[in-house]
This record gives structure tokens, C-alpha cells and sequence, in this order.
């Protein structure tokens, strides 16, 4: 069976590759795809088959496609402006005759109308869906990995501050989500599953604070703000008007609770418990710092 994985070379994709790999996947029977080709050189390095595929040029996908049983398809990474490349890759992947299609989507994507990154997502569902291509979706909760950042800020500050209230957020770590999309990609049956992968336990921002309590080994609290607050403070930092509006927006929705939902599937896939928050948060802390080194 050979299994097609897109976006490679970012860091969802690069994981799921070491996924299908450490859960047996022949290297030779994987193809990690991304626009630039070169950036996969270590893939390559590592016996696994590489191909351009930019999800703008239907040319690159059918060429990449060829031959392939199983496509991983990475949502873009353009909020607004994805969809079309998305539709790209589904009718290639329906002309290829490709027997299971794997979507990264978001959480609640149908149903959650307030959350501003659930449109494109709930596009793509939909025609998916209508292709006819075997399909499985996996909607993401967000990465634990977003946080590092206000980890180590809190160092610095003592403060981590945000608009989500004390809303919950069951989030995973990447290389947890990108092993429960290797399992989905190489066992039999799932098509047809929506599946929500999220952590084992929700947490809080208080709880966010109290790892880095933690980790920084200084006191660190969290601030709550107004969505409209949020966004000005994101604007004295230097972030433009329209970027700032839209990540405070995420917060409010996040403090409605768009990201509070744990369920077990994610663990029961993967066959293990979820990485904890604090665990997740440290490992992505000395990812950081390796790559600074």
C-alpha cells in the first residue's frame, strides 16, 4: 500500500511521516509531498519516495498521485483561501482512484458557526463528501505547541494573558495528532468516521499558568481580557489590525467553549494516553531551544 502525505515539510506532516514509519510502513511505499521539493531531502535521505505537489497546480497533484492507494490531505495554511486547493487534491484524488482519503480538519467544523477557522474546513468536508471519494475526517483540537510561546514569555513577565474567560481547551500535542492520522491512514476500515481528536483532559488558562509555574520556575498567573481589549494589545505589540482582530476572535471563541470537548478517540487509536499539558509544553520548549542552538 503505498500512502501519500501532504504538506511534508511543515511540522504536521513531517510527524506523520515518522508515524507510518516507526508503525511500519516500508519508507519505500511512503511519498511525503510538498511545494518545494528540496525541503524534504532528509525524507529522502531515509529511503522515503518525495514529489512535488503545491495544491494550486492540479498538474503536480496528478503527477504525485499516481500509483498512490492512501492520501493524508493537510488543511492549507491560509485561513479564507484554501478551499480551492483543497477541491484540487479531492478530484485528483477521485480520478487516481484512490481508496482512502484522510482530511485534517477542525473541531465541531460543522456546527461550530462562530469560530472563524471552521468555514473552510466545513467547505471541504462538504465536497468531500459529495466527491464520492472513501474519506476519513480527523478534526484536529489545537496543538498544545500554540502555548510554548506564552511559556516562555512567562518567564520574563510572570503573566500569561488571553480572551478565552476560563474556558477549557482539549488540546494534543502534534506528534500525538499525527499518529492517530498514521493509524487511521495505515489500518483497515474508518472510512466514513468523523473523527474528533482531541487530549485525554481538557485545561484551563489557569491551568496553562500553572505549568508554567512549572516549567519557568517562577509564579506565573493569567490575566483574563475582553475580546476587544485582547485586540488592542495585540496591536501595541506590533501585530496589524486585522491580524489582531482575528486571532482575539479566536479567543472569544475558544472562551465559548469551541475547543472544550474531550473525547477518548484519539487515545484509543494510538493506544496510549495523550501526552499531558505540561509534558507537551516542555518538549516543545527544548524543540525551541535545540533549534536556536
Amino acid at each position: 500500500m503505498t500512502i501519500l502525505v501532504t504538506a511534508a515539510s511543515g511540522h504536521l506532516g513531517r510527524l506523520v511521516v515518522d508515524a507510518l514509519i516507526a508503525r511500519g510502513a516500508a519508507p519505500g511505499d511512503v511519498v511525503a509531498t510538498a511545494r518545494d521539493v528540496a525541503k524534504l531531502d532528509d525524507l529522502a535521505a531515509r529511503g522515503v519516495r518525495t514529489a512535488t505537489l503545491d495544491y494550486d497546480r492540479p498538474d503536480t497533484i496528478a503527477a504525485a498521485l499516481d500509483g498512490v492507494d492512501s492520501v493524508l490531505l493537510v488543511s492549507g495554511s491560509v485561513p479564507g483561501s484554501r478551499v480551492d486547493g483543497h477541491r484540487n487534491v479531492v478530484d485528483a484524488a477521485v480520478a487516481a482512484g484512490v481508496t482512502k482519503l484522510v482530511y485534517t480538519s477542525a473541531p465541531h467544523a460543522t456546527t461550530a458557526v462562530d469560530f472563524a477557522l471552521a468555514a473552510d474546513h466545513a467547505a471541504t468536508e462538504e465536497l468531500i463528501a459529495a466527491s464520492g471519494v472513501p474519506a476519513v475526517i480527523v478534526r484536529n483540537n489545537w496543538y498544545l505547541e500554540n502555548y510554548a510561546t506564552d511559556v516562555s514569555r512567562a518567564a520574563e513577565s510572570g503573566v500569561i494573558t488571553h480572551a478565552s474567560g476560563d474556558a477549557a481547551i482539549a488540546g494534543a500535542t502534534r506528534a500525538d495528532l499525527a499518529e492517530g492520522a498514521a493509524v487511521v491512514l495505515l489500518d483497515d476500515g474508518h472510512v466514513g468516521e468523523v473523527y474528533e481528536f482531541t487530549g485525554d483532559t481538557a485545561w484551563t488558562f489557569a491551568d496553562l499558568a500553572a505549568a508554567a509555574t512549572e516549567l519557568t520556575g517562577r509564579e506565573v498567573v493569567y490575566r483574563a481580557l475582553g475580546v476587544d481589549e485582547y485586540a488592542a494589545e495585540l496591536r501595541a505589540a506590533g501585530l496589524p489590525e486585522g491580524t489582531a482582530a482575528f486571532v482575539a476572535g479566536l479567543d472569544g471563541a475558544i472562551g465559548r467553549g469551541v475547543l472544550a470537548d474531550a473525547q477518548p478517540t484519539l487515545a484509543r487509536l494510538i493506544g496510549r494516553p495523550t501526552t499531558s499539558l505540561v509534558d507537551g509544553l516542555r518538549a516543545a520548549l527544548d524543540d525551541t531551544a535545540a533549534s536556536a542552538a
